[in-house]
């Protein structure tokens, strides 16, 4: 508060200050402060805002830009995949055939071996069965040769040697 005394010396800063004391004063500080927020909002807007703006944009479109290529890259490695699958079923299917006909074969060979075997096992077994019927045939030949010659010596010691002719 302005003390009594000075309002009685200066009148006429009274009326100065009540002046002074008013909430909006419409004269050219308005305007003058209107140009200069237009002012600081148009340099602002140069200086930070357009370049943080850009800055922005070209990180926006560096991101998009590289989820568009891992999306694109995620993709051709998924068909890469799909195709090394089906070249990975395919060489199993044929990896299974490849097994399959060399089973039979070997079957088929181990088949054959076995005959050939059992034949020449039934070759082997009949040499030996006329082999063993020779060696019987003479086998018999020589005890019937002895049997008659042991029968002579019985017959000579039993009867005598003038009655065996």
């Amino acid at each position: 508060m302005i003390p009594q005394w000075t309002l009685l010396l200066v009148p006429a800063a009274v009326e100065e200050v009540a002046e002074k004391g008013k909430l909006f004063d419409f004269d050219a500080t308005l305007p003058l402060m209107a140009i200069q927020i237009v002012v600081l909002v148009a340099v602002l807007n140069a200086l930070f805002y357009k370049p943080l703006g850009k800055v922005l944009d070209d990180r926006d479109e560096y991101i998009r830009g590289g989820l568009g290529d891992a999306k694109a890259k995620l993709a051709e490695a998924e068909t890469i995949a799909k195709k090394y699958e089906a070249e990975l079923a395919d060489t199993r299917r044929e990896a299974q055939a490849v097994i399959a006909t060399a089973k039979t074969e070997a079957q088929k060979i181990a088949a054959g071996q076995l005959a050939e075997t059992q034949q020449a096992a039934q070759v082997q077994r009949e040499q030996a069965q006329v082999e063993i019927d020779k060696q019987k045939q003479s086998a018999f030949t020589a005890l019937e040769a002895q049997v008659e010659a042991l029968s002579r010596q019985i017959l000579t010691k039993l009867l005598g040697a003038e009655l065996v002719k």
